[in-house]
């Protein structure tokens, strides 16, 4: 097991800098996330990481050592990627005993190796059998046993799960998630999911234009998020958004105003100030938002339903308001049709304010 640490990375191609100024510490042991939408730069951090990738500018450590310009054989990492590249010739065995045998080990210690791996995935009946003999999941595992194998300091996944039903991602998750229980090697995972990293990882780093945008535990990102971007890249459905125009009820409250007539008062949570014009965007999460009567007096919005999504433990409301639509989450039987008019009150106390700048207020 080793850490993880890089230290004023910059990566461009060309005149176009896709990675800028990453200083990162990930602990040693830790399961950390590598998070944000396509073109975000995530891929090509995790590259460097195993020597992939040249850096532009600055230091990568694993564990006490700099790795900056060392080859990939020797950083002592493993890496499985998105794409499975089995060998469709070689058995299930020797597919994960490849990189063993280029590396001269003997066949008893790769066949006991091997069997090791098999035992922690669950491969065993499936050791000679061709990569063309197996579903999508269990192809996956034997590539993660190819890593498995060669004991590295430290695992990377570059989107392992994308090419999967959504089924066979939900127990690929699990497996992983009890790999790293079994193993407690540092991990370190990219996805553009936000559930992968929510279920899996300890730590996530929300990357977006190729800096980090925040960095945290899942709850801290869901439940604190700094800036409206980590705000509605975190949470399914996703944060509503509401405009207002802001002012200072007083050095720590702000009073809003939304379209139609709805008032707020919210206390600040930063220093960062409201700016010139006011104009401030209220981020709620869905299970934040409650319905109510269309007449009740505590309203901040009024306004009809339009799509009711029941998916059994929970029901997705969809609000056409004045301020825009809204999402609302209510309880599984929860029994209201298309077209109903209603009211919509906020919990003050969840809701976050972000400025035209889309940092928290």
């Amino acid at each position: 097991m080793a850490s993880v640490e890089l230290k004023n990375v910059h990566k461009s191609f060309g005149s176009v800098r896709v990675i800028d100024n990453i200083d990162l510490k990930i602990e040693n042991g830790s399961f950390c996330a590598l998070l944000g939408p396509s073109g975000c730069g995530k891929s090509t951090l995790l590259r460097m990481i195993a020597g992939l990738e040249p850096v532009s500018e600055g230091q990568i450590f694993i564990g006490e050592n700099e790795v900056t310009f060392t080859p990939p054989a020797q950083r002592k990492v493993a890496m499985v990627f998105q794409s499975y590249a089995l060998y469709p010739h070689l058995t299930v065995r020797k597919n994960i005993s490849f990189s063993m045998s280029l590396a001269g080990m003997s066949k008893q210690v790769q066949n006991q190796r091997a069997d090791q791996v098999a035992k922690l995935l669950q491969l065993e009946p499936l050791m000679d059998r061709r990569p063309a003999e197996l579903s999508g999941g269990q192809r996956q595992r034997v590539a993660i046993g190819r890593a498995l194998v060669r004991e590295p300091e430290v695992f990377l996944f570059d989107e392992p799960l994308s090419n999967l039903d959504a089924l066979l991602r939900v127990q690929m998750r699990l497996e992983l998630a009890k790999l790293h229980l079994d193993l407690k090697t540092t991990m370190v995972y990219v996805t553009h999911d936000q559930v992968e990293a929510m279920t899996l990882a300890d730590k996530i780093i929300v990357l977006d234009k190729g800096k980090i945008s925040q960095a945290g535990t899942p709850l801290e990102l869901y439940n604190a998020p700094q800036n409206k971007f980590v705000a509605s890249f975190i949470g399914s459905p996703a944060m509503n958004f509401i405009p207002a125009t802001g002012s200072a009820a007083n050095k720590k409250d702000v009073n809003l105003i939304f379209a139609g007539g709805g008032k707020l008062k919210l206390s600040r949570q930063t220093a960062n100030t409201l700016g010139e014009t006011n104009n401030i965007d209220i981020g709620v999460r869905p299970e934040h938002l409650h319905l109510t009567d269309a007449g009740n007096k505590s309203i901040a919005f009024s306004g009809t339903t339009t799509v009711v999504e029941q998916l059994g433990n929970s029901t997705y409301v969809y609000v056409d308001t004045p301020s825009g639509q809204l999402i609302v989450q209510g309880a599984g039987n929860l029994k209201i049709t298309s077209g109903t008019k209603v009211g919509v009150t906020i919990d003050s106390n969840s809701a976050k304010m972000f400025g035209a700048d889309g940092m928290l207020i």
